[in-house]
């Protein structure tokens, strides 16, 4: 049944409009409050339409790539560097709903006249949804990186980012930065791909670069400080998403040297990493890529993917399909078994062929005298297809035509046992034409961290597609998805967050930020158990895609 909605900004807190990089002609000079407009709005069990109705407030010119299409805004730089207000929303947020939702992720593509190609390149756009006894406060900002800050200053590319490298005016320069790749002043401190909050309350900003770990401000986003560590381990990489719990923080370091990972931990507000251990490369002249590993309550999972750091591309000034990686499938996959306590390694299978951006979640597996027999790891995995990298250049991104050309992917499941075998399992945890055969973007209840778990959280698609258009909710018990799906949206990942005194696993909220068809953007809170719409919010303007998220709860 149609509804007629009033949508209005109810309060507006207008910042001087400095653009986010000097020289830029995308300028917004001024916001208003928004007028009370009236939209329909049909709403279905699983597919829902957005509203539609247009918004008056200051838009500026788009990049000559987008001029005229506002449709493409996941894809398009953020309109200003920052912006806050309280939203409108539609339905209901329960009222224990207290805390700050924080999203990270590349929201800025562009330098002058000179536009990034990849997805991962852009500049970090942190987005804040603050939400107290039922209202909303929406606000972003760019992270004031160096990399960020050296561009607006210099106008031009100074670090090198995921397939962007400054250019050089003379031979001297090019060996110049060579150099300064080796001892790792040019990489960038972009973090634009995750944040955490430690367990010692300070919120940080990460990317797979160790120096770009940036210390912020949750409640002003205000960038306070780089995160240094003040241990000796060195190192230029780490994996963008480390584990972090209410006692500590571990994360894997790949060694490019001596091919191999060292496993290390950070207690509770110190900013020391330990060594628990180290695994030693199987295959390949080179450690496999670690974006994320998964955990159990006894062991750390150190995957080792033919996905390969490659150094030769990385000394390239122009990018290869592969950009810093490089597929070696005779290299052979593995999955290493590491004790948290001891460091031992327990367990070093091989695997067959796989890729993966994100894992999920993994758990102990045990007899009936409660005897860990196995580990299982579940991930988002891309059948051993890597063109889904090339796939997230902003190009193939912005000029989709409405072929179906997402590469599949499914619950990949490893089944790892601690028997001795020297080889494990990977199948799909459930049949993926339950989410489409899209699979990435996950999230689960974290309190079934590295625990038996029954829910996933999730992107998936509804073909044709060109990127993941649907959120979907697994059942790895009875094996089946449940999929909320807005024609044209390009939603974010869906994040988890429990009721408080919550028994059941999936008693809570799910939080996603959308990209709507026309443009537009609204915040989606959906239940977690029936996976329905409760509550929705919309944005003055529709924000450019983004990554990953944590939660704040209220202190």
């Amino acid at each position: 049944m149609a509804s007629m909605i009033p949508i209005s900004i109810a309060k507006i807190h207008v910042f001087p409009s400095s653009m986010v990089v000097s020289g830029d002609t995308t300028v917004l000079s001024s916001f208003r409050k928004l007028p009370m407009v009236s939209t329909n709005r049909t709403t279905k069990t699983t597919i829902v339409n957005a509203a539609t109705s247009s918004s008056t407030i200051g838009q500026s010119p788009l990049r000559k790539e987008m001029a005229g299409d506002q449709k493409l805004v996941a894809w398009t730089s953020v309109r200003q560097e920052r912006w806050e207000g309280e939203l409108v929303v539609e339905g209901e947020i329960p009222k224990w709903l207290n805390g700050t939702y924080l999203r990270n992720g590349p929201g800025l593509w562009h330098v002058g006249d000179y536009d990034f190609r990849h997805l991962f390149d852009g500049y970090a756009t942190l987005v804040r949804l603050h939400f107290d006894n039922g209202h909303l406060i929406m606000g972003h900002r760019q992270i004031e990186s160096d990399a960020y800050k050296a561009a607006k200053k210099n106008n031009k590319l100074c670090y090198r980012e995921f397939s962007e490298v400054p250019k050089h005016g003379n031979f001297l320069a090019y060996i110049g930065d060579l150099a300064n790749l080796f001892s790792g002043a040019s990489l960038t401190d972009n973090a634009n791909t995750g944040v955490a909050k430690l367990a010692d309350g300070r919120v940080v900003c990460l990317t797979e670069t160790i120096k770009g770990s940036i210390v912020i401000d949750p409640n002003t986003l205000d960038t306070l400080e780089k995160f240094e560590y003040s241990d000796s381990w060195g190192g230029l990489i780490h994996s963008a998403h480390p584990i972090v719990t209410d006692s500590e923080f571990i994360t894997l370091l790949p060694d490019l040297l001596n091919p191999g990972y060292t496993v290390v931990r950070m207690e509770s507000g110190t900013n020391e990493r330990k060594m628990i251990g180290r695994v030693d490369c199987r295959g390949g002249p080179s450690p496999g890529w670690v974006h994320s590993f998964p955990v159990t309550e006894h062991y750390v999972i150190v995957p080792e993917m033919p996905l390969r750091y490659c150094a030769q591309n990385l000394l390239k000034a122009e990018p290869t399909p592969l950009y810093k990686f490089r597929w070696y499938p005779e290299s052979k996959g593995f999955m290493h078994v590491m004790c948290k306590a001891s460091g031992k390694i327990v367990a070093s299978v091989e695997v067959p062929l796989f890729v993966t951006f994100h894992f999920i979640n993994a758990y102990e597996e045990k007899d009936e005298q409660g005897r860990i027999t196995g580990v299982i790891a579940d991930c988002c995995e891309h059948y051993a297809d890597t063109t889904i990298l090339d796939n997230l250049r902003l190009q193939n991104l912005r000029s989709w035509s409405g072929e179906d050309v997402l590469p599949d992917a499914r619950v990949g499941r490893f089944r790892i046992p601690l028997d001795g075998s020297e080889n494990g399992e990977l199948y799909a945890a459930l049949n993926p034409e339950e989410h489409g055969r899209g699979m990435d973007m996950c999230s689960i209840n974290p309190s079934f961290l590295g625990k038996p778990y029954r829910y996933a959280y999730a992107c998936g698609a509804q073909r044709p597609c060109n990127f993941p258009n649907t959120l979907t909710k697994i059942d790895l018990i009875d094996g089946k998805a449940k999929n909320w799906y807005d024609e044209g949206a390009v939603p974010s990942e869906p994040f988890f967050v429990a009721r408080p005194g919550a028994t059941e696993e999936d008693d809570g909220v799910v939080i996603s930020m959308i990209s709507d068809k026309n443009g537009e953007g609204y915040a989606l809170i959906l239940d977690g158990s029936t996976f329905e719409e409760i509550a929705r919010a919309k944005f003055p303007y529709g924000l450019p895609y983004g990554l990953h998220g944590c939660w704040v709860p209220k202190t």
